[in-house]
């Protein structure tokens, strides 16, 4: 009985890390994800946030001068 409930929760929690994690790869726009036996490694694209950061600093700015 005990055993049951220990591999249902330790699949299931497997299984949820693993979804946040591709979801939080989707938010973060990553470059790459390699899934290998060490782990998951992640290389995100800062330059294309960069850019996109940019553009809305861009945006925001343009609104405040409009109200003044």
């Amino acid at each position: 009985m005990l055993s049951e409930v220990f591999w249902t929760f330790l699949i299931t929690s497997s299984i949820g890390f693993f979804v946040a994690g591709l979801r939080m790869c989707y938010k973060s726009k990553c470059e790459t994800i390699e899934i290998g036996l060490t782990g998951i490694r992640i290389v995100r694209d800062t330059t294309g946030e960069e850019k996109l950061d940019e553009v809305q600093r861009q945006n925001s700015n343009k609104g405040e001068e409009q109200k003044v």
